[in-house]
């Protein structure tokens, strides 16, 4: 007998893959988590019935949410990753010697327990003696840190659960003090196919808080429509005005230099959705 996993992405419409095996099912204080194998993404860790990274395709998501703010800022001495518990995330940033520490708030200690376990490819640079991992909770965080760090990244699941208040104007706004005077953060902000009105609202609300608001994207097959966006939020610095020569080299399996402009192209139906 075949075992499968689904997705059930809206309503009438989910994807599914094939199992090899289930290492954990657990309730956690927070949701729902399982960590299994499959055959098409290989390890797949799932949170309330949602894909949140498989070793295959996790470099996209990973490196988008880390890379261009970093190379858009100046001096990212100081880093703070909100969720990301899988280390993904984390383990990008290592990539740059400008950063002298990483900060880690999930609020979910069995997300980065089973992570460290099942997906040591993501999660191998958690214990990097330039990152704190914290457990605890990420909006509590931002708020209880004033003008602290140079970018804030939001690593989080979709708009449900404990994710949702990450989602929320009065969290942009914390994470705006939060941030030093040419702060820049980045948060996933899902796909414009099932969740367009989420995409505007977050765009509305960041523009009331950030001078620069820049959306883009990335093509990640496991991801609901596989059509990915993220939206920036700078107080100084914009992305567009990166020169590719300025950009270092370092191991990516997605992000280049070359592609640094090119994801802030967007298809015209997602342009109409943030005017």
């Amino acid at each position: 007998m075949d075992l499968w996993y689904t997705e059930k992405q809206t309503d009438s419409f989910g994807i599914t893959a094939k199992v090899k095996e289930t290492y954990v099912r657990e309730q956690t204080d927070f949701q729902d988590l399982s960590m299994i194998e499959t055959e098409e993404w290989g390890t797949m860790l799932t949170l309330d019935g949602m894909v949140m990274t498989t070793v295959r395709d996790e470099f996209v998501y990973h490196e988008m949410v880390a890379h261009p703010a970093l190379v858009t800022h100046p001096n990212p001495e100081k880093v703070l990753v909100v969720g990301g518990g899988d280390g993904g995330v984390i383990r990008e940033i290592m990539k740059h010697p400008k950063v002298k520490k990483a900060v880690l708030v999930d609020i979910d200690g069995k997300v980065i327990e089973y992570s460290k376990k099942y997906l040591p490819t993501i999660a191998g640079e958690l214990d990097n003696p330039r990152v704190e991992v914290i457990v605890n909770d990420g909006y509590m965080h931002i708020h209880d840190h004033k003008n602290t760090y140079d970018v804030i990244m939001v690593d989080s699941t979709e708009p449900v659960g404990p994710a949702v208040e990450l989602f929320t104007k009065g969290f942009y706004q914390g994470i705006y003090d939060a941030l030093k005077e040419d702060g820049i953060f980045v948060a996933q902000t899902d796909n414009p196919w099932f969740k367009a009105d989420l995409i505007q609202t977050v765009n509305r609300d960041v523009k009331e808080i950030f001078p620069i608001v820049r959306v883009y994207s990335a093509n990640i097959p496991t991801y609901p429509s596989g059509l990915w966006t993220f939206t920036m939020g700078s107080k100084k610095h914009d992305p567009l005005q990166v020169e590719e020569a300025s950009i270092p080299e370092f191991p990516t399996k997605y992000y280049t230099a070359r592609l640094h402009k090119a994801a802030f192209v967007l298809p015209k139906f997602v342009e109409d959705l943030i005017k």
